[in-house]
Order: structure tokens, then sequence, then C-alpha cells
């Protein structure tokens, strides 16, 4: 109930300026788009935002957001390409939507549009996504908590989609609570708070070693806890070939031996 008002409360702060989705133009990604379609192409300065259908970033422009990002019920942003996203308050993450921000040369798709490059995309206060299909997070600076609440297509293998926290600066928490799609992973983050990963699944088998795969919480810095209770599979660095988590706390759960 206090999660409900908060997200409610969330909401209400957020203004109006919105983005509906727009005929699909030639694809503008190095690499297939997250979105089912192309959508509006997203550029220039705005003081809070609300996207609606399917957008994206393209490569080498530049998307301001002054203050409060939301992405509606069902919508798409496509920032995993070589623009610049700059949102100086929060990002909230609708009911089914997805939003893909940041890349890097260690991004996973559904195809690395990056190459060797890296991009600099910031969040100046928290990112919240209750019921997200799924979110691309990679190499962003994010100033406040990273906070996603249950959502995915269920625990199936067809639609592959994947859940990937990689490579991101998170001043305060990141919790992921009760996601469930093919593959889900927590690698390379430098968390100035706790972790906390629970009840996730995800069903990817290993190409390499024919185990599942998903739940891999590897190489991360993290200033607070640990915390893996009910993640299917458990919590593992599974194929990643990372190292142990780097924790200034105590690891708890399933996250004890890693």
């Amino acid at each position: 109930m206090i999660r409900a008002r908060i997200l409610l409360g969330l909401c209400a702060v957020l203004a109006a300026v919105v983005v509906a989705p727009s005929a699909a133009s030639a694809d503008p990604f190095e690499g297939p788009p997250i979105c089912s379609s192309a959508g509006t192409a997203l550029s220039g300065s705005y003081g809070n935002l609300t996207v609606t259908g399917n957008a994206y970033v393209a490569k080498g422009t530049t998307l301001n957001v002054w203050g409060n990002l939301t992405l509606a019920k069902g919508s798409c942003l496509d920032a995993f390409t070589l623009g610049t996203v700059k949102v100086g308050g929060g990002v909230l993450v609708g009911d089914g939507a997805t939003l893909g921000l940041g890349c890097s040369p260690g991004a996973i798709g559904p195809k690395p549009p990056c190459g060797t490059s890296r991009t600099s995309d910031t969040v100046g206060g928290n990112i919240i996504a209750n019921q997200p299909l799924t979110m691309y997070l990679t190499a962003t600076s994010i100033r406040g908590s990273v906070v996603s609440i249950g959502g995915g297509p269920g625990p199936v293998f067809s639609p592959y989609i994947n859940y990937p926290i990689k490579e991101n600066v998170i001043g305060g928490n990141l919790l992921v609570a009760g996601w469930k799609g093919a593959w889900f992973g927590v690698l390379r983050n430098s968390i100035g708070g706790n972790a906390v990963l629970l009840n996730n699944v995800g069903v990817t088998i290993s190409e390499e070693t024919h185990l599942p795969d998903s739940s891999e919480i590897v190489s991360n810095s993290i200033s607070g806890n640990l915390v893996c209770f009910g993640n299917q599979p458990a919590a593992q660095l599974g194929d990643s070939e990372g190292a142990p988590n780097n924790v200034g706390g105590h690891k708890y759960g399933q996250c004890t031996a890693l």
C-alpha cells in the first residue's frame, strides 16, 4: 500500500509533455531496435517529458530533460544507442514499458550497437519501474536509486527478453524484485547503497555450460549490503567470467558466496 502511494505520488508530480507514436522510420540504429518499431526520434530539451508509443534517441543526438522523464504504460524508449540522454530529475517506467538507456562495449542487446564506444547518460534522481516489460541500463550515472517491482513477459524463452543492469554508477540503492523473463543480471556496477535482488526468474540456458544462466550477480562494487533471496536460478557467477562482488557491508542469502 505504501509502495502504491509512492508511485501514485510520483505520477502526480510528473508533467504532461507527451510524445505520441509516429509511423516507423528507417532503422536509425547500429543493430536491431529494442522497440517493436523505431517510432518518434527524440532530441532537444524539455522540462518534463512523457513518452507514449515508441521513441528513440539516434546516434549523435542529445535528449535533455530538465525535470522528470515518464514512460507511459506499454511505451518504449530506445536510448540504447550512441545518442546522449541527460535527465535532471527522475525516471518513471510504467506497466509493460521498456527503457533502454546507455551503451558500452560490454552491453547486450538484442544486439550491441556500441562498438568500442561508451556513452555518458545521466539521471539526477531515481529510476522507478512498476511492472516494466524490461530495462536495459548500461553505463549510466544515476544519482539516486533504481527500484524495479515485478514485470517481464513471464518465465518464457520466447519472446526473448532480458534485463541487463551493467556498468552503471548508482548513488543510492538497487532493488529488483519479481521480474520474470529470459535472462536477468547485475554486472560491473558501482552501487553506493544496498543491492537487493528478490524473486527474479530467468529461463536462459548457457550455450557453454548447458546450465541455467540467469541471475548473474558479478563484479559489482557495493558500499552497503548484497541481499539475494528467491531468485530462479539462484544468484550465481554463471558463465560471465566475472569476479566475486566487492561488498562493504554483508552478503545475505543466495549471494553469500558471491
